[in-house]
């Protein structure tokens, strides 16, 4: 291999050029002297001498002592790679040991100070950006539940038959879940044996009614309906997506806070759930 490419390979390593250089020269895996391995690598003798003390104690070579001079020997490269990875590895582990620490440090600092901050003196929100990140306000403002959600959803995205954690632990204290879901136009998939797949009417079927013996309370609509959520009567999620023609990051949902406004969601909700099928309806049409 050329030796200028082994050696820009060992600097992605960590090594730095003159570190690479006597490695390479190393390699001859003959007992070598200082001076030798300087002609050998082609670098000055007074840069070798650190070089050859770090790589004895890093283990990459061995230091041999004569009566006259002392010899260095370079050691299995595969033991010096299963070195190097074990270094890596550890290194890795305190790295990601050290961001938990700091970031746990900023997560009880934040909680603190968003649970004693004073209510924002607005009661309107707009989330811009990413799905995961709207979905996640979603998620904030349905823990902060505690009475009943009133949910209306386009088919959409991927879905399991399972219930997610939030939902079962609000129906688990008493709460109320009713989710009306609009099945005009299927765009879903399902994962099914590992492997996800389009979804059809009879997948959601089946999905439904398992969300309902789950304790979900479930209508379908035909007609078109906007995804929102209403939380304990108080705040209303509306979901602003749909329209392809706007990216995503641009894309944008609405939190309200406001208990007449949420009423009047409340009855617009009621209205879409009274001319709704039940399961059992939608199998038989």
């Amino acid at each position: 291999m050329n030796k200028h490419i082994l050696i820009e390979k060992l600097k992605t390593l960590g090594f730095k050029e003159y570190e690479s250089k006597v490695l390479i020269a190393l390699l001859k895996g003959i007992p070598m002297s200082a001076s030798e391995v300087a002609k050998e690598a082609d670098i000055i003798r007074n840069s070798v001498y650190d070089i050859l003390k770090n790589f004895v104690e890093k283990g990459y070579c061995n230091e041999i002592e004569t009566d006259t001079i002392l010899n260095y020997q370079v050691i299995d490269p595969e033991v010096i790679m299963d070195k190097i990875e074990r270094d890596h590895t550890k290194s890795y582990k305190e790295n990601i040991s050290s961001i938990k620490n700091t970031f746990g440090e900023l997560t009880s600092i934040f909680k603190d100070n968003v649970s004693n901050a004073a209510k924002p003196t607005t009661n309107v929100q707009l989330i811009r950006g990413f799905n995961k990140h709207r979905f996640a306000k979603y998620v904030d403002c349905f823990k902060e539940a505690r009475i009943e959600v009133l949910g209306m959803f386009r088919v959409s995205g991927t879905y399991s038959d399972e219930l997610n954690e939030d939902t079962l632990a609000l129906i688990k204290k008493g709460g109320k879940v009713k989710s009306l879901y609009q099945a005009g136009t299927l765009d879903f998939k399902i994962v099914k044996n590992g492997q996800t797949t389009q979804g059809t009417h009879q997948d959601l079927i089946k999905i439904l009614e398992k969300f309902s013996k789950q304790g979900e309370d479930i209508r379908i609509s035909k007609i078109k309906i906007p995804t929102m959520a209403i939380f304990d009567k108080k705040k209303v999620f509306l979901s602003m997506t749909g329209d392809k023609n706007i990216p995503k990051h641009q894309q944008a949902d609405v939190i309200i806070n406001n208990e007449d406004f949420a009423q009047h969601m409340c009855d617009l909700f009621n209205f879409y759930w009274q001319n709704s099928m039940t399961i059992k309806e939608f199998k038989q049409s």
